[in-house]
C-alpha cells in the first residue's frame, strides 16, 4: 500500500506538467506495466483527480480543469515561490486578489514543511517594500484571467478600446502574449481590420467577449514580445524628439539624463556631445535639457528651438 501510495504521489506530479504523457512514458518513468499505469488513473479519478485520456499515436494523459481545486503537489522551491509571490501580489497593478492572496498564503503556510516555513517567514520579516502611492493604473484580476484563457485556447475576441486622447474604436483580433511591465499590463495582439500588430492597455480595455471561433497561430512580430511592447510604449512617449549640442562630456550628460537616457548620446570630443532626446512633447524636452546643468544649443528642431525660448523667457519673468 506505501509502494502505490508513493507511485501514485509521482504520478499525478508527472501529470500536473502541461502537458500529453503517453502511457509507454508513464510507465517508464514508474517502473511499472502500462496496465498499471492505467488502475493508478482510475485510482487518481475516484480521488477528484480530472485525468484526460486521448487515443492514437500523439495522445496520453493529462491533468484537466474539474469542479472543484484538487490538492496540488509542489516542490520545495516551487512552494517558497508561490509563498513569495502571494506575498508581494497585492503591490501591483491588479484590483480585487489582495485578499485572496492572503487567504492563500494563510492556506500555504499552514501545510509548508517547518523548514520552508521558516524561509518564508524569514524572507518576510527581513524585506520592506517601497510603495510610491497607488498604482497609476488598475486592472481587475477576472480581465487578466479571461484574456490568458482567450490567449491559451487562440479565440478571436472583440472588445472597446480608448486611445490616450479618449476616442473609443472597436477591436477585433487574435491575442497572443500579455505583457506586464511596471504597474500596467499589454495585450499583444494581431488586429484584423488593421491587419497589423498591436499593442494594447489593459486598463482602456472594455467589453471584452469572445466570438466564438479559434485562429491559427502566426509568426509573432519580435522574438522576446516584452522588449516589443517596451519599444512601442517608449515611441509613444516619444511623440518629438530632436537634436541639441551639449557642452559638456557625454559620460556627464548620460549621467544627469537618467531615466531619459533612452536616444543616443555622441561623443564630438572630450567637451561637447550630439544628443538626440524625445519626449511626449517639445515643451517637456525642453524643461530637461534646462537642468542638465550645462550649455547646449538646438541643432535640428526649430520647434523646440521655440519651446526652449518660451521656458526661458517664463523664468526669467519669474525673477
Amino acid at each position: 500500500m506505501a509502494d502505490t501510495s508513493a507511485r501514485l504521489l509521482r504520478l499525478l506530479s508527472l501529470l500536473q506538467t502541461p502537458r500529453e504523457w503517453p502511457g509507454p512514458e508513464l510507465a517508464r518513468r514508474l517502473a511499472v506495466s502500462e496496465r498499471t499505469v492505467r488502475n493508478d488513473v482510475d485510482r487518481l479519478r475516484t480521488l477528484g483527480y480530472p485525468v484526460d485520456a486521448t487515443r492514437g499515436s500523439a495522445g496520453g494523459y493529462r491533468l484537466a480543469a474539474g469542479t472543484a481545486m484538487p490538492p496540488l503537489l509542489l516542490e520545495d522551491d516551487e512552494a517558497v515561490a508561490v509563498a513569495v509571490s502571494l506575498r508581494t501580489s497585492s503591490g501591483g497593478g491588479l484590483s480585487g486578489i489582495e485578499e485572496s492572496s492572503l487567504r492563500a498564503l494563510t492556506k500555504l503556510q499552514q501545510v509548508l514543511p517547518r523548514r520552508l516555513r521558516s524561509q518564508v517567514e524569514a524572507l518576510g520579516a527581513a524585506t520592506e517594500r517601497v510603495r510610491f502611492g497607488p498604482p497609476r493604473t488598475v486592472v481587475a484580476a477576472g480581465l487578466l484571467t479571461d484574456l490568458a484563457a482567450v490567449v491559451g485556447a487562440q479565440e478571436v475576441v472583440r472588445f472597446g478600446y480608448a486611445d490616450h486622447a479618449g476616442a473609443s474604436t472597436e477591436r477585433k483580433v487574435e491575442p497572443y502574449r500579455l505583457v506586464s511591465m511596471g504597474s500596467r499590463w499589454y495585450l499583444v495582439a494581431f488586429d484584423l481590420a488593421r491587419d497589423d500588430w498591436r499593442t494594447f492597455r489593459l486598463d482602456r480595455m472594455s467589453d471584452v467577449r469572445s466570438v466564438g471561433h479559434r485562429f491559427r497561430a502566426r509568426g509573432l512580430p519580435a522574438a522576446d514580445l516584452a522588449d516589443y511592447v517596451a519599444e512601442k510604449t517608449r515611441q509613444v512617449r516619444h511623440r518629438v524628439s530632436g537634436t541639441v549640442r551639449v557642452h559638456a562630456p557625454a559620460s556627464f550628460v548620460e549621467q544627469r539624463m537618467g531615466r531619459w537616457n533612452e536616444e543616443t548620446v555622441e561623443v564630438e570630443d572630450e567637451h561637447t556631445c550630439l544628443v538626440r532626446i524625445g519626449g511626449p512633447s517639445m515643451t517637456d524636452i525642453a524643461f530637461w535639457l534646462g537642468i542638465l546643468e550645462a550649455d547646449f544649443e538646438v541643432v535640428d528642431s526649430p520647434e523646440l528651438a521655440d519651446a526652449v525660448r518660451l521656458i526661458a523667457e517664463r523664468y526669467s519673468r519669474a525673477t
